[in-house]
């Protein structure tokens, strides 16, 4: 068939109809279903990292929050979402498999520990309680969690795509001064011990004696005794982590350890002036030490102000700080969740990890390997060098076997629960 000319003009007004609306169509489409790129790219990139190398976060507090609401009986507790229990009112639950596992957790130092009015009585046994507590619940769920004491052990469970579990005793009460518990302890998998919690050992000060107008009792630092604690969690390969105790006290370690120590969940004094963070002077001397500050989400020690939790970038300005004084060689991360009633906005529990990597990497100042060390690589190099220097130690020291001397017990009236039979001058009755 023959087209006329009116046919021919038709058929090209329709064709061009059709072009202009695919064209149109096309671009609407791109725009409105495309993300940022940078913000796309950002997000995989982080993603990409975390699964090749293990985020390794300080201390968390889940076996706490578990003791406090479920009196560590766990049969019956869905352990993938906690989000579903509210005991008693008590904090929402900021840990559970699902989330870590959104937060990409490759490894974890669970936090051992009870209150302080345990001192003295039956803490050894309420710190024991706990361990078993995380013994169990790595067994109930043996497809997600790998216990861990070593570095290569961390790097194995990564491998096998669990979540590398490490212990970390959080408050030196639990050894009740004996180097003996100290030992057990170590053999039982810790591998770091927080030398206080907010009330002094008889051989080490906590935070609080630094308040303005305290009057609480000082040991002035580590005592003679506490000195001898350091040296043989040194020999043991026992990481000394001070968060928590006095400026005296972190001067003291730094002086006698002869590994690098950690701060397991602390910020940046200059940042916010509280007792719990670390000053500048410290910081340095961590670098010098090769040590490591693992900064905490505590709004209280980010933002200095009890009505504003801060943000992300508040908890990315301390990390900046840290990485900036004591360098990128000394910081990294110590979340505390499940110990913190509230979180910074857009960090609320452990599933926000990525967020945080992500806001460092748009600062633009943060290369790959900066964030592996952060992540990870920092704490892992520090327990590798606590591990050597320990089995250095262990080819010519022996296991130390003083004894507290007496007088430091019964100023803070901790004899009265013990039998005193090896202080061989007491008189027993």
């Amino acid at each position: 068939m023959v087209l006329t000319k009116r046919q021919w003009i038709l058929i090209g007004s329709v064709a061009s109809v059709l072009v202009v609306a695919i064209v149109v169509g096309v671009t609407v489409g791109v725009v409105v279903g495309r993300k940022k790129p940078e913000q796309e790219t950002i997000q995989q990139r982080v993603h990409d990292i975390l699964a090749e190398h293990p985020l390794i976060d300080g201390h968390n507090d889940w076996a706490w929050a578990i003791r406090r609401d479920f009196r560590n009986n766990i049969t019956n507790v869905d352990l993938y979402d906690m989000t579903k229990y509210h005991v008693n009112n008590s904090t929402p639950f900021q840990t559970d498999i699902n989330r870590l596992r959104k937060g990409q957790v490759g490894g974890q130092f669970w936090s051992i520990y009870t209150r302080c009015t345990h001192q003295g009585k039956d803490a050894t046994v309420s710190f024991m309680e706990q361990i078993d507590l995380m013994n169990r619940l790595i067994a109930k769920e043996p497809d997600v969690f790998q216990m861990a004491t070593t570095a290569d052990e961390v790097r194995q469970a990564f491998q096998a795509k669990k979540i590398a579990s490490l212990f970390g005793i959080e408050s030196g009460q639990a050894i009740e001064s004996t180097f003996s518990a100290l030992r057990l302890f170590y053999q039982l998998g810790v591998r770091y011990m927080t030398l206080t919690h907010n009330c002094n050992t008889p051989w080490a000060d906590q935070h609080m004696v630094d308040r303005p107008g305290s009057t609480l009792v000082k040991n002035n630092g580590l005592t003679e005794f506490g000195k001898k604690i350091i040296i043989e969690m040194n020999r043991l390969g026992m990481l000394v982590d001070l968060a928590h105790v006095s400026k005296k006290t972190m001067l003291d370690v730094l002086g006698v350890s002869k590994s690098p120590i950690i701060f397991s969940h602390s910020s940046a004094y200059t940042l916010c002036n509280q007792t719990r963070n670390v000053q500048d002077d410290v910081l340095r001397l961590v670098k010098d030490n090769r040590g490591i500050v693992m900064v905490a989400f505590t709004p209280i020690f980010i933002t200095c102000d009890s009505n504003y939790l801060g943000n992300i970038s508040g908890v990315a300005a301390h990390i900046n700080h840290i990485r900036n004084i004591a360098g990128i060689d000394s910081v990294g991360l110590g979340g505390d969740y499940d110990g913190i009633d509230e979180t910074p906005v857009g960090l609320e529990d452990v599933s926000t990890y990525p967020k945080l990597i992500e806001y460092l990497i748009s600062q633009g100042n943060w290369t790959d390997n900066d964030i592996i060390k952060l992540i990870g690589g920092n704490l892992l190099r520090v327990m590798e060098e606590n591990e050597k220097n320990a089995r250095d130690l262990q080819e010519t020291m022996q296991p130390l076997e003083d004894m507290i001397p007496l007088e430091d017990l019964r100023k803070y009236n901790f004899t009265e629960c013990r039998y005193l039979d090896m202080y061989p001058s007491t008189t027993i009755t």
